[in-house]
């Protein structure tokens, strides 16, 4: 499998990146303007006001690849919080108190912390032309 897909693993995080993001992005445009959905939106001045206030910036930074790390890495705790406020006091187990989702989110997000945008991203053009120095200096 590895010779399969593995030149193409770039592209296929970078779809995994935009896709995550841009579904992140609609539960917090679902909360704030009723989209998609029945049109409900949330008080802004609440937890679930803020909680979409960070899912529709963070998702669209996500998507964008524009500080995707900081974005994801915030989005991760989010997702922890919501994991522990509102479903684990159901029940311990994610697949009967509904806290999937908020879980896989979780994880999710924490591996675009620590990898980064990668490819097809705002990052990636900015730091195209940047040289890191190294232990042997610049090269």
């Amino acid at each position: 499998m590895d010779k399969f897909l593995g030149s193409y693993s770039p592209h296929l995080f970078a779809i995994l990146r935009i896709v995550a993001g841009l579904m992140y992005a609609m539960h917090g445009s679902q909360k704030l303007f009723g989209w998609p959905g029945d049109g409900n939106t949330v008080e802004l001045a609440s937890m679930m006001g803020l909680a979409g206030i960070i899912e529709l910036v963070a998702g669209l930074m996500i998507a964008f690849g524009l500080f995707a790390s900081w974005a994801a890495f915030i989005a991760s705790g989010q997702m922890a919080a919501a994991y522990f406020i509102a479903h684990a006091p159901q029940s311990w187990n994610p697949l009967m108190n509904e806290g999937e989702k908020a879980v896989l989110y979780c994880f999710l997000f924490l591996y675009i912390a620590a990898h980064g945008a990668g490819i097809w991203s705002i990052d990636a053009t900015r730091n195209r032309g940047i040289r890191h120095s190294t232990a042997a200096g610049n090269r």
